[in-house]
């Protein structure tokens, strides 16, 4: 394991950053705007997120990069700014942690999928290694691959990642079939692992898809079949439309009783998706640290 993993979990579970979207969204972001762009356009809005989280008490924050990979930014003709959105991000982060935080930069799907015939393997592969490259560059501690749904292509990323030589973290979203145990593709709980643990991920996990109670059972076999340490991720519960507006109901209160059952089944890394907030890491670090 990554000596850098070895030192966050010396001290017990590990509390992670929440939702970044929603956030810049309260800041003025719009809706189907470009999130990543903010690193170059609005540098202190983004600043002032990733600032929260660790005044909230997130050991470890991510970096408003989810996007930044050229495929999603050439929807918004920034393609050829790639490298530079990325180098950003993490120098936001950076400073808002000030030292007192991990930053671990964000990689999310590419939005072009491999079985349809969009994209093959090699251009998806050089996509993540250009978006890789720079995070390390700008001094980033690890790379969180997440939300992918795809296991070829979370591979892929995770391979890319790898190559930098920092520990990489790689989720899948578990929110198809019957269980709401499988990825988009089919995938079960048990083959995600194989295949990120295979491709050189340090530790698995799954974020986003349902709301907390749902990731129990999945933190339990993602760490049985690694045998390792788990990441956990999940969303404020099942989001409702409530005047137009997507609103997510459960409280952090309500989120974080489920904390130590997470704990119990393998949990090693703890914070919030979709709808989740800085008080959401505060109730989380207050179960597991008593404030």
């Amino acid at each position: 394991m990554h000596t850098t993993i070895e030192q966050l979990m010396a001290g017990g579970p590990v509390v992670c950053d929440g939702a970044w979207g929603t956030e810049l969204q309260q800041r003025g972001l719009e809706v189907g705007a470009c999130p990543d762009s903010w690193n170059l356009s609005h540098p202190a809005q983004v600043e002032e997120v990733a600032r929260a989280y660790v005044e909230a008490g997130s050991q470890v924050v991510l970096t408003n990069t989810f996007g930044a990979n050229r495929f999603t930014l050439s929807r918004h003709q920034l393609a050829e700014q790639a490298a530079e959105i990325n180098r950003a991000g993490v120098e936001i982060s950076r400073r808002a942690a000030a030292g007192g935080a991990k930053v671990f930069a964000s990689i999310g799907p590419s939005g072009v999928m491999l079985m349809m015939g969009d994209v093959v393997e090699a251009d998806l592969k050089a996509a993540f290694a250009v978006q890789a490259a720079a995070l390390a560059e700008a001094g980033a501690d690890g790379i969180v691959v997440e939300t992918m749904s795809d296991p070829a292509e979370a591979r892929l990323a995770v391979a890319a990642a790898r190559e930098t030589g920092l520990p990489v973290v790689a989720c899948m979203v578990f929110d198809s079939g019957p269980a709401k145990d499988r990825t988009m593709m089919g995938t079960t709980v048990e083959q995600a692992a194989e295949a990120l643990l295979s491709a050189g991920a340090d530790v698995v996990g799954s974020n986003c898809g349902q709301g907390i109670a749902g990731f129990v059972e999945i933190c339990r076999r993602l760490h049985a079949a690694s045998g390792g340490p788990v990441w956990i991720k999940a969303n404020a519960g099942l989001p409702q439309s409530i005047a137009g507006q997507t609103v997510y109901t459960q409280t952090p209160e309500q989120f974080a009783e489920h904390v130590p059952q997470l704990v119990e089944v393998g949990a090693a890394f703890i914070g919030g998706c979709c709808g989740t907030t800085p008080d959401f890491i505060r109730a989380i670090r207050a179960k597991l640290h008593g404030g």
